[in-house]
């Protein structure tokens, strides 16, 4: 089962980086052109939401039978000093769930602005810095807090 998680975690990383670079960059651009918040973007922003919160569900069914994390909360005065144990027991899940958020508020504030030019600013913004905060507590292979390989299979 774990494995299974772990694999499906990876896969859905990438599902919610597209589709949070999308929903960024048509907030930007509707903001920026005045285009009408039409149908698509609804759904784009939605959609967007709804595989954030997936996501965050699956990440946090890891976090809670991660051998890693069970062993950061057990022994967490020497766990704490290693880089790779502390960004998974606690900094990955602190600003996951913050960028979630920021995602969620984005999208239920732009559904409720009275402009397009509103919907898409709240859209631009808020998606924005989650999908910043979110990209930088990605365990990339280049990432100076803790490395993973960029596709995990079983």
């Amino acid at each position: 089962m774990y494995a299974f998680l772990l694999t499906l975690h990876s896969l859905l990383r990438w599902l919610v980086v597209l589709s949070l670079s999308y929903a960024v960059f048509i907030g930007f651009r509707g903001w920026y052109t005045g285009r009408v918040f039409a149908r698509r973007d609804n759904f784009i922003r939605h959609t967007t939401a709804t595989l954030a919160h997936t996501q965050l569900t699956v990440g946090y069914l890891l976090y809670f039978n991660s051998p890693v994390v069970t062993y950061f909360r057990s022994q967490f005065s020497e766990a704490r000093k290693q880089p790779d144990l502390l960004f998974f027991g606690l900094i990955h899940i602190a600003l996951m769930t913050l960028a979630v958020v920021l995602i969620t508020i984005g999208s239920s504030a732009a559904k409720r602005q009275v402009t397009d030019t509103a919907r898409f600013r709240t859209l631009a913004i808020w998606m924005g810095i989650g999908f910043l905060i979110l990209f930088a507590a990605i365990p990339w292979p280049f990432s100076p807090l803790a490395q993973r390989p960029l596709l995990r299979s079983f």
